[in-house]
């Protein structure tokens, strides 16, 4: 029985998850709209018209739509929860987004959002101190002697 509600409550994570993107790309219709410059008045051409425009994720967003109180709640469910592989892949859904938004003319809000999600400038020189400063070569011989010229090659 255990599993049987493990399995609602994964399904019900995963449609939560899925059902906050889907609202944040927003919702359209078609409407037909004259060609300006017409000559007869007939011509259109399709025009997409928001009902709802597109937002953006974040990272308050997702934790609501989940169910959590709070990100403190969210990632402390990342840590020890059940299900924090769906949780983490949302999470990294959502800080896709922002990477995206580095290619844009304005990006300091997304360059903020990642700084503070653990991204850096520069690489950590931390890690460079851990590459080793010297490396040891050691040659084994294994197999028949190499030959000195091509006099000391029998065929």
């Amino acid at each position: 029985m255990k599993h049987l509600k493990d399995l609602k409550q994964l399904k019900s994570y995963r449609a939560r998850i899925n059902k906050y993107f889907t609202t944040l790309q927003g919702e359209y219709h078609i409407e037909k709209v004259l060609v300006k410059g017409a000559k007869d008045n007939t011509d259109t051409i399709d025009q997409k018209v928001w009902d709802r425009e597109p937002e953006p994720a974040t990272l308050s967003g997702l934790a609501l739509a989940i169910g959590f109180t709070s990100i403190n709640e969210m990632e402390a469910y990342e840590r020890d929860g059940e299900f924090a592989d769906i949780v983490k892949k949302a999470r990294l859904r959502v800080e896709a987004e922002y990477e995206k938004r580095l290619h844009f003319q304005s990006s300091t809000g997304a360059i903020f959002m990642l700084k503070s999600q653990g991204w850096a400038e520069r690489p950590d020189d931390s890690l460079l101190n851990e590459i080793p400063k010297t490396i040891q070569i050691e040659i084994i011989n294994s197999g028949p002697k190499l030959a000195d010229s091509e006099k000391d090659v029998a065929l």
